[in-house]
């Protein structure tokens, strides 16, 4: 009998079961822990240039410039040191004055910055550049063309295009040997660049066994030229040379059209923007005006450059001005030296700035003894149809 009650209990109990009394299941095991983020270190590079005042336009081509280099070493994942480096532009304005030009220096050196682009101007740069040399922080000038830049004995300091001596003198040599001029007036804006600039077009004009009849001087943010013109104007010159930039230069090749002065304009790389037929309205004739970018390329880096164009038109809505190509190719130069040193401390990777051989959209980018680029080009243009058109490209 009590077997039989035993087997009953135990039957009761499988019948129990067999209507879902389940036993509990055991405790699930602990999720595996996350795998630790890799370690990123955030690289600043500074960028000044002029985003306020009459060259603006100029200023923020340079910035986007940087900007999409930034962008593009941030998709990249570069690794410095064993960490992802990640860039950042800490950009500010000088609106093309000196005195702010070192004012936003001193702040980009209290912000601990890794590397310096910059800046547009030389009257700019060359302040700024003590600044940052007695901080030890590298400086790549993009855009600025006057040779004391480079011939301070400072060792930090590095720019990707041709300097005043090789685009004036080659200025002053095309207007005499290749637009036949016999006479030539020089006017400057008293700026470190449009001063210097006009000193070496002088100076070629001479060689060259021109006659320069005039020079006459107006300040950068001048729009009446009617009394310097008229002077010039009873000398009769072939050619009008203006050493400063296009923000200056329209309004003066209108006042000449106003005038009657029927002579070729040329300038260096400040007036040789997108944006001088808007500032110049309809006083550019067809073959009228020629000047010269510090810098260019030719053969197979034309297809690197036109594709660069063509990005930065997609990005920005906006076609290039003048230097935005040379500020892309200086962030990615410096970012290349951090790279090879293997650190973004300045003081460990400026030797391999200094061994920079770095093929950019703007040609390839190696520096000399005094921070200039080697073997640099330039572009000489005209306007054609309210266009800037490529003449030659001259090393």
């Amino acid at each position: 009998m009590q077997l039989k009650m035993k087997l009953a209990v135990v039957s009761a109990a499988v019948i129990l079961a067999a209507c879902g009394k389940k036993e509990e299941a055991p405790a699930p095991a602990a999720a595996p822990a996350a795998a630790p983020a890799p370690e990123s270190v955030t690289i600043k590079i500074g960028h000044v240039g002029p985003t306020s005042g009459a060259i603006a336009h100029l200023g923020k081509d340079n910035e986007n410039g940087g900007r999409m280099a930034i962008d593009e070493l941030n998709a990249a994942g570069l690794k410095i040191d064993g960490k992802t480096a990640k860039f950042e532009l800490l950009a500010e304005d000088d609106a093309g004055d000196p005195k702010q030009g070192t004012a936003a220096a001193t702040k980009l050196v209290d912000a601990k910055v890794n590397g310096v682009i910059g800046h547009l101007n030389s009257g700019t740069t060359i302040p700024a550049s003590q600044i940052y040399n007695a901080a030890g922080i590298p400086q790549i000038s993009p855009s600025a063309t006057n040779p004391k830049y480079t011939r301070q004995g400072y060792n930090n300091v590095f720019r990707v295009v041709a300097d005043d001596v090789h685009l004036g003198g080659t200025l002053g040599k095309y207007a005499v040997e290749s637009l036949k001029a016999k006479t030539v007036a020089v006017i400057d804006d008293r700026t470190a660049y449009g001063q210097g600039v006009a000193d070496e077009f002088e100076k070629g004009v001479a060689a060259a066994g021109g006659k320069v009849v005039g020079r006459e001087f107006t300040n950068d943010k001048a729009t009446d030229f009617n009394a310097i013109l008229t002077t010039l104007k009873a000398k009769k010159p072939d050619v009008v040379f203006f050493g400063g930039m296009d923000a200056v230069a329209g309004p003066m090749l209108r006042q000449m059209k106003q005038l009657g002065i029927k002579a070729k304009f040329m300038g260096g790389d400040g007036i040789c923007s997108s944006e001088l037929p808007k500032l110049a309205g309809d006083a550019i004739a067809d073959d009228q005006v020629f000047c010269a970018e510090a810098g260019g390329v030719e053969g197979e880096q034309k297809a690197g450059m036109d594709k660069f164009r063509a990005d930065f038109k997609a990005k920005y809505n906006a076609d290039v001005q003048v230097y935005a190509p040379y500020v892309y190719d200086a962030v990615k130069v410096m970012a290349d030296a951090m790279v090879r040193a293997n650190s973004a401390d300045p003081a460990k990777y400026l030797d391999a700035l200094k061994q920079t051989n770095y093929k950019g959209v703007t040609g390839n980018i190696a520096f000399d003894e005094k921070g200039d680029i080697k073997n640099g080009a330039l572009t000489l243009m005209t306007y054609k149809a309210g266009k800037r058109e490529t003449i030659a490209v001259i090393r």
